[in-house]
């Protein structure tokens, strides 16, 4: 059963037949095959035949060990020998080792409309650009968003505000969100994404040997997703259980993370200053629920979790997500799109006795929107210029 995502479909309409490569990349298991059987039915909407369109996905099941580019770019060509202009739709292309060569070639010699997905953002990275300089755009593909994830259960009899609840504690994974799983089970089709994730593209790739302690720094983050640390304090912690690991390894270890998507970066800004500090960024996951299904749920993830889901959020909408520096005072999420920006403070209820959520930012003397997202609906409404919104309808704003 296919789902549509139009948001997506919406993103690449720009591009479609225009001389660029089209890389769509996030997390495995996030919907990126399904983006492309969307694309297809759209290209025969339009007209374009069927043999016009070559779909290849090159995960380990799908094709012979060791292919080389070379052998993958005679292959392409061949499917499109006598058919006039094509598509290539390219599944989970980095499993194949120097693919941006091939790519390159057939963007310059074939004609061909080139589309790519890819579960590890090296896709994006100085490779990439070294080929194929200012001809590529790259989409970002998320876990479902709440709007999408009422999409999926259009057939539920549950509320809107169940539906919410079961999508902070179950995630996004469209895999998840298609049928009705009891939480053991859902937890464990996302624990078996994340060890795929984890023991194929990390620990394979990047040879690691010492397992057993990368999985004791993972689970480190894990743990503290959306709180500030460092490599040092990392390091020092396992010092404290006896393990020793070099800060340069956890620097790596966060790399690789970040490159297959389990993990976002979220640096710190300055608004005094109007500068990026490099130190003390936080970390949000791909997907609420690994947390959950790599510890167990409990009510106390719950602000971190509300947290994750609004920088998903942002990040989805293509903003650039930073934590707000103000004085001694922190902002949750200070968020820019161009020349806009927003400001978001994060709580699962307004505590009485404190003002931190309105306070630190009615100390914001500009004009952009400030808003306070809560679970709590007794909270909602404006205070001093700053709206009070809940969870769910800042979720499912069209606009902010």
């Amino acid at each position: 059963m296919m789902i549509n995502r139009p948001d997506y479909i919406a993103a690449i309409e720009p591009f479609i037949d225009k001389p660029l490569v089209k890389i769509l990349a996030g997390i495995r298991r996030c919907g990126k095959s399904t983006i492309f059987e969307m694309l297809r039915e759209e290209l025969l909407r339009r007209g374009v035949g069927e043999d016009q369109i070559i779909c290849k996905r090159y995960t380990e099941m799908d094709i012979p060990e060791n292919i080389t580019a070379k052998q993958m770019y005679d292959e392409l060509t061949a499917a499109m020998a006598g058919k006039g202009h094509c598509y290539l739709l390219l599944d989970e292309i980095q499993e194949i080792t120097g693919w941006e060569k091939a790519v390159n070639s057939l963007l310059e010699r074939a004609d061909a409309d080139i589309y790519v997905t890819g579960s590890n953002s090296k896709l994006m990275s100085s490779e990439i650009s070294t080929y194929l300089t200012g001809r590529y755009v790259s989409i970002p593909v998320y876990t479902l968003s709440f709007k999408e994830y009422l999409d999926f259960k259009a057939g539920s009899t549950l509320s809107r505000r169940e539906l919410l609840e079961e999508y902070i504690r179950f995630g996004g994974f469209p895999i998840v969100a298609l049928s009705e799983y009891d939480e053991q089970s859902a937890y464990q089709i996302v624990n078996g994404i994340y060890h795929t994730v984890v023991s194929r593209d990390i620990v394979k790739r990047h040879r690691i040997n010492k397992q057993d302690l990368f999985d004791r720094v993972v689970k480190y983050i894990i743990e503290n997703m959306g709180k500030t640390f460092s490599a040092n304090s990392i390091s020092t912690f396992l010092k404290s259980e006896h393990r020793k690991v070099s800060v340069e390894s956890i620097y790596n270890y966060l790399r690789w993370l970040e490159q297959a998507f389990i993990i976002y970066p979220c640096e710190r800004y300055d608004l005094q200053g109007k500068s990026i500090l490099k130190t003390q960024e936080k970390y949000y996951l791909a997907d609420a629920s690994l947390k959950y299904a790599l510890l167990g749920y409990n009510r106390k993830m719950l602000d971190g979790a509300m947290e994750n889901i609004v920088f998903l959020e942002l990040k989805r909408r293509g903003y650039d997500v930073f934590i707000g520096k103000n004085d001694a005072k922190e902002i949750d999420f200070v968020a820019t799109r161009r020349d806009e920006r927003i400001y978001v403070q994060v709580c699962v209820q307004i505590p009485e006795a404190s003002d931190r959520e309105v306070g630190n930012l009615m100390e914001l003397r500009d004009h952009y929107p400030k808003y306070v997202v809560t679970l709590n609906e007794m909270d909602t409404g404006i205070e001093n210029g700053i709206k009070i919104v809940h969870l769910a309808d800042f979720l499912l704003a069209d606009a902010w």
